[in-house]
């Protein structure tokens, strides 16, 4: 059966683990365990520009917009770093174990994007299983927000700012993956 639990910096934060809050909702409600400051998007591709896109080409379209030539992967990732710019980790405290063939799907409250303008970087998270008790960070559960608002946005203790639903996956017949996780966030796609 899987269940929540608080990582150790966080067990005495004085927060409720997720919940649903009613018999007919699917996800559990994660709350933000410390305040955290959301940048504008804007700010974070100023930055980005800033950082120098030295050696590659910048060229005006028809419409008198500034292009960059495209970026490959690498280049991309050595700018986000340089810059320092990229989704706000939210933090909720928690880790999941989950029960084996299944995950945490996580996604924003649909209020946020509606009333105040802030979605998930990375679309939906996936939580996997081997993600619970890692060495790096113990499972410690982040959501990836961008504020598309032009305002500084602070999420406070205690916000609710995203649920999370399990869910079962399937794999195919002929998987042989035997590979064991061996870091935290992001750690899969190294």
């Amino acid at each position: 059966m899987a269940k929540f639990e608080f990582i150790e910096k966080y067990k005495d934060c004085g927060l409720a683990l997720p919940v649903r809050k009613t018999k007919g909702s699917a996800g559990y409600d994660f709350q933000v365990v410390e305040d955290t400051l959301i940048p504008p998007y804007y700010r974070m591709h100023d930055e980005m520009y800033l950082q120098g896109i030295n050696d590659k080409i910048v060229i005006e379209d028809d419409y008198g917009f500034d292009q960059i030539s495209p970026l490959t992967l690498d280049e991309m990732n050595a700018l986000t770093k340089a810059a320092d710019a990229r989704p706000t980790l939210v933090p909720t405290g928690v880790k999941c174990q989950l029960d084996p063939g299944t995950y945490l799907e996580l996604s924003v409250r649909s209020s946020c994007p509606l009333k105040y303008w802030l979605i998930l970087g990375n679309g939906v998270g996936i939580i996997d299983t081997d993600y619970y008790n890692n060495p790096d960070n113990e499972g410690h559960i982040f959501f990836q927000i961008i504020n598309l608002s032009p305002f500084p946005i602070i999420l406070k203790k205690g916000d609710t700012i995203g649920q999370g639903i399990i869910k079962p996956y399937g794999v195919t017949e002929d998987d042989a993956t035997w590979t064991e996780r061996t870091g935290g966030f992001g750690s899969t796609g190294n």
